[in-house]
């Protein structure tokens, strides 16, 4: 049995924290339990409000234990071909919240693809268009049904595996760019800075956002 712990340390203004997810894999289930949202702050101890479990069979189901909220969700997802073009959906359903989503992705090729995501019982839908210019810079604009607004998302790969992402939401008029970074650090690890500008609001400093990641093989 393969087994693997992830950590991420992360600072939010004058706020810092630490995430870890231990993740093992008994034949074809993965089993996970994630500790999030553990605040360093004040100096106190450990907050384990945020335990979460998961259970997993990739490419089939996943069902996530939230211990604290005592919920559950169930998340269920399959691939066919229509035309020959494939067709990848998921079914999310969340008991306490009484809250179901569908989402479907068509890969029209290599490079394009449609997805659509609604949540059943209201208005709540998105559409999206993803598309993929030489394997390095994706563009993503997606229309929110319910908001009746247009969404932004621009990406590219630089230095061999970094992104730098720029975002930007019509109906808040937020603005966020984000830097992902694995070049500069030893080999499992990530940094990831991102800073977000309400351009609502006026000219304010942005609001920062440093994690760094960590990944351990047992």
């Amino acid at each position: 049995m393969n087994a693997a712990v992830s950590f991420i340390g992360g600072a939010n203004g004058n706020k810092k924290g630490l995430a870890a997810t231990l993740a093992a894999h008994p034949g074809e289930l993965k089993l996970r339990a994630s500790l999030s949202d553990t605040n360093f702050t004040d100096g106190s101890t450990l907050n384990f409000d945020d335990l979460l479990i998961s259970i997993e069979k990739p490419g089939s189901f996943i069902i996530d234990f939230d211990i604290p909220k005592k919920d559950v969700q169930f998340q269920f997802m399959n691939t066919f071909k229509v035309d020959g073009k494939q067709v990848n959906w998921t079914y999310t359903h969340v008991r306490n919240e009484r809250r179901t989503v569908l989402d479907g992705t068509l890969l029209l090729d290599i490079a394009n693809k449609l997805s659509a995501s609604h949540e059943l019982g209201s208005f709540n839908c998105k559409l999206k268009y993803t598309h993929v210019h030489r394997g390095l810079t994706t563009f993503e604009p997606c229309y929110d049904l319910a908001k009746k607004s247009w969404d932004l998302a621009v990406s590219r790969r630089v230095l061999g595996g970094d992104l730098i992402k720029a975002t930007y939401e019509t109906s808040s008029q937020v603005l966020g760019v984000e830097w992902s970074c694995s070049s500069l650090i030893n080999e499992g690890g990530r940094i990831k800075v991102s800073a977000s500008f309400n351009l609502a609001e006026g000219l304010h400093p942005p609001k920062l956002n440093v994690q760094s990641m960590w990944n351990i093989q047992a």
